[in-house]
């Protein structure tokens, strides 16, 4: 277990700070990601540190921008420590999606494709065992 799990899933109160999975709802913790990727000059200090699902981890990886689908600008992705969630993202119980409310919202959400069949089937079930959101 990285030692920092600890320390950071108490403060994401145990879900992905992207996409807002629980991680209750999975057979291994989640991963303590990078915000600024190492390789990029992030440190391992905390204010650099987010908990995130196996997938969004995974698509992140080392991206830190992603395309505005309305401007078609670069934009930085969401910065969980630094931004709030709720400015930049609305959960929509009717379509089980996660829509963007800025720039940096609608390329976070296209870039770690927090919308795919696969994140919405999921949503609903957790739904149902009242997990989410």
């Amino acid at each position: 277990m990285n030692p920092l799990y600890p320390e950071t899933a108490a403060r994401a109160e145990k879900r992905c700070e992207y996409c807002r999975a629980p991680q209750r709802a999975f057979n291994w913790r989640f991963e303590v990601e990078h915000i600024v990727p190492r390789k990029a000059g992030g440190s391992d200090e905390a204010d650099n540190l987010a908990l995130a699902c196996h997938v969004c981890n995974r698509i992140k990886s080392m991206r830190r921008t992603g395309i505005d689908s309305i401007t078609q600008q670069t934009v930085a992705l969401f910065h969980p420590r630094s931004q709030l969630w709720a400015d930049h993202f609305q959960f929509s119980a009717d379509s089980l999606t996660i829509e963007g409310k800025t720039p940096t919202g609608r390329a976070t959400v296209e870039t770690l494709e927090m919308n795919s069949p696969y994140q919405q089937s999921a949503r609903g079930f957790w739904i149902l065992a009242k997990l989410f959101p």
